[in-house]
């Protein structure tokens, strides 16, 4: 092989990466670490565990003091920072959503690495890094709220500038989208479902029409979300609305990122007493 030809499958594999990445459903989690007298530590060890499953994700600052630990699926996590000379610093509570992108700056006192210190509260749910105005919405409110149909559309709607289409006629179910976002077509909506792309939009009986070209949703035969992921399935999803970032490059409506549940490090089962099992 030549050597431009490699250069350009080099460059085409950059590129695929970086396509793949940017549709991710994980988040980031990113900051500086401080001394007490505001000074960036360099070299600082993080260590970000998920409660929910075990997990641990271990990273440092560079030079600066600077950190960042990018693809973290969303979930529970606490943040445990340490440096020799510091106490160590732990955070628990921190709740990472969908595509979040969260700025947690530490502080560390002087001291032992041995002594611990516990910061109480979570992080802060003001995203400072991004200006995209969307809506999150997670399992416990879907658990919570009666659906019709063990649909969420109703759900979709909770975001500001959302309207619905319905009711759509049966003739036109999947071939025509169902949400107007910010006075963008019903067929301008891009929906991912654990980062891969969701617009099949072909239903049973739709010959033709914007269902075909992949411009809208892949809806059931009832036009509802069944057959995007399931309720009991669903863990939470986010629409992005507007100013959301250029990585969602395909269509100018919203952007619909759903992400389906994973296991944890709990048993969960049903008991069965003896007469059951017998």
């Amino acid at each position: 092989m030549r050597r431009t030809d490699f250069i350009r499958l080099l460059l085409i594999v950059i590129v695929v990466l970086e396509i793949a990445a940017g549709q991710s459903t994980n988040g980031t989690i990113s900051g500086i670490v401080f001394d007490p007298a505001g000074k960036a530590i360099p070299h600082a060890e993080l260590l970000i565990v998920n409660d929910a499953t075990g997990i641990s994700y271990p990273s440092a600052t560079n030079s600066e003091g600077i950190y960042a630990i990018p693809n973290l699926p969303p979930g529970p996590y606490r943040i445990q920072v340490s440096k020799y000379g510091f106490k160590t610093l732990i955070k628990p509570d921190v709740v990472l959503h969908v595509e979040d992108a969260l700025a947690i700056n530490f502080t560390l006192s002087l001291g032992a690495t041995s002594e611990i210190v516990t910061v109480e509260g979570g992080a802060s749910m003001v995203n400072t890094d991004s200006a995209a105005v969307g809506t999150v919405v997670d399992h416990k409110y879907v658990e919570n709220m009666p659906l019709n149909g063990r649909s969420f559309q109703d759900l979709i709607l909770l975001t500001p500038g959302v309207v619905t289409n319905s009711p759509q006629s049966p003739s036109t179910n999947g071939g025509s989208g169902e949400f107007s976002v910010n006075g963008q077509r019903t067929e301008s909506n891009y929906y991912t479902v654990d980062g891969v792309g969701a617009n099949i939009g072909i239903s049973p009986g739709v010959p033709q029409g914007d269902g075909t070209t992949g411009s809208v949703a892949g809806a059931s035969a009832l036009g509802t979300t069944q057959s995007l992921v399931s309720v009991d399935a669903l863990q939470e999803f986010r629409v992005e609305s507007s100013t959301y970032s250029a990585e969602y490059g395909r269509n100018p409506g919203g952007q619909f990122s759903f992400v389906t549940r994973s296991g944890t490090n709990e048993w969960h089962g049903l008991r069965l007493s003896a007469q059951q099992r017998f």
